[in-house]
């Protein structure tokens, strides 16, 4: 058995993971990624290829360095199709946007973290977590080729995605990381880039669409006029959905996408769910999509992981100085994550949860009454303002559906509470029990007044 020493052992070559390894690698010390792809397939990763926040970048790795990966910098706004409705609502989208080439994005995070110093190994899949008699976590075991590894490390980052092998390994019951984990947190999705012989209308948009049924959605997002990454998902604990089928159905009822040829292929899971309450143990810190670190509405996800990594590998970096790589040296990256952007994810999973106690058509009727800037105020912020005037237009154009807009502005209101409260996150580790049981009685009233099962 081969065994391996670094000061930070990262898993997965992702964007979180190559953003920390950047981080941590040009301060210094030594960061190993291991990664369960070949070589030539890292940086393949199934994705939306939508970028929000493209001109907002950590500096370990620059936009300067990833930019000639994004291929579309004309899209300026979404588009939600509503064909029960008949109508398609143009949404603003506040910052900058991009569509971009995952693959050549993969190859250039990958670079940015070698030129900093980091040592990659590939083929390399992670099978067990190393911890002392303490729960501190001090490395992994792997295989390569079917040989037997050991890492040891400081410090292990986990950047293994949705659904992480180490949080199943690791025994994280006595630190305050988030155990509350579950598959209908999460969503399925598959995805493929195809290319059409003549440019859509569209290029300029990010389009959304309910499929048939109410659990999945579909996505058209142009990379270029003519070659669009076309998607579906549906959350994992409805009954499964043809992914395939389902997607191909709609892409040969668009007039504008008729033979359309399928360049790529490829599938995934992605959190749909509020960001980990902690993603810190001794030892040990989750980045990324292994911390759910996603917008739950859009699945965007790919510059709160690049934050993540950043901000996981200062943290990193202040622990190894110190010599101390206990919970609480590594607390602030709970808080920095919750600042930047952890209390407007967990208010927009709110939405989600509302959607699972109305009907699919009553839902869509009334998305199609509301005004767009409004609701791109919701989308991105996780609030918005609504004064009496248009109140009472939205009123006049939702009639027959005034029920479910009473309960949509009382639950935005619960949504607004629970923001306020993630802006309360504590300092230390000793205000987490205290924080999060505050927390669950916004919840508990979320709950009562949508009339959704709990979702935690």
């Amino acid at each position: 058995m081969s065994t391996f020493e670094y000061d930070v052992a990262i898993v997965g070559a992702g964007t979180s993971g190559c953003y920390a390894a950047a981080t941590i690698a040009g301060a210094g010390y030594d960061v190993v990624i291991v990664e369960r792809k070949a070589e030539s397939e890292a940086g393949h990763i199934a994705c939306g290829d939508a970028l929000k926040g493209a001109d907002k970048f950590p500096e370990s790795i620059p936009k300067s360095h990833i930019e000639d990966s994004f291929t579309n910098t004309e899209v300026d706004h979404g588009r939600f199709e509503i064909p029960q409705e008949g109508v398609a609502l143009d949404i603003p989208v506040p910052g900058e946007l991009a569509v971009i080439d995952r693959y050549d994005y993969g190859r250039r995070i990958l670079e940015g973290a070698e030129h900093a110093g980091t040592t990659f190994h590939y083929d390399t899949v992670v099978q067990d977590v190393l911890q002392d008699d303490d729960g501190r976590v001090h490395g992994f075991e792997a295989t390569k080729q079917g040989k037997h590894r050991r890492y040891e490390a400081d410090i292990v980052l986990d950047g293994a995605g949705a659904l992480s092998l180490l949080q199943d390994k690791a025994d994280l019951e006595g630190a305050s990381f988030d155990t509350n984990v579950r598959y209908s947190q999460f969503s399925s999705a598959y995805r493929e880039v195809i290319e059409v012989d003549e440019p859509v209308e569209w290029s300029d948009a990010l389009v959304f669409k309910p499929t048939k049924r109410s659990a999945g959605y579909l996505w058209y997002f142009p990379r270029t006029p003519t070659e669009i990454n076309v998607g579906l998902g549906f959350q994992m604990n409805e009954e499964p959905m043809q992914l395939v089928a389902d997607l191909r159905e709609d892409v040969r009822n668009r007039p504008e996408l008729k033979n359309a040829t399928v360049k790529d292929k490829l599938g995934a899971a992605l959190p749909t769910r509020r960001p980990y309450d902690s993603a810190v143990a001794p030892g040990y810190m989750a980045i990324g999509d292994a911390a759910a670190h996603v917008n739950p509405v859009s699945g965007g996800g790919i510059a709160g992981a690049a934050y993540a990594g950043q901000y996981a590998g200062e943290q990193a970096i202040e622990a190894l100085d110190a010599g101390d790589v206990s919970e609480s040296s590594l607390w602030r990256y709970n808080e920095r994550v919750m600042e930047h952007y952890g209390g407007r994810y967990a208010a927009l999973d709110v939405y989600n949860i509302f959607s699972t106690s109305y009907d699919l058509d009553d839902l869509l009727a009334l998305l199609a009454s509301l005004p767009a800037g409004k609701l791109s105020d919701a989308l991105y912020s996780g609030s918005a303002n609504v004064g009496l005037g248009l109140k009472l237009r939205v009123l006049v154009r939702s009639f027959g559906h005034w029920g479910t807009l009473k309960n949509l502005y009382e639950t935005k209101r619960l949504a607004d509470r629970l923001l306020e409260h993630y802006g309360t996150y504590p300092d230390s580790p000793e205000g987490f029990s205290t924080w999060r049981r505050e927390r669950d009685q916004i919840m508990d009233e979320i709950y009562a007044e949508t009339g959704a099962e709990a979702k935690y």
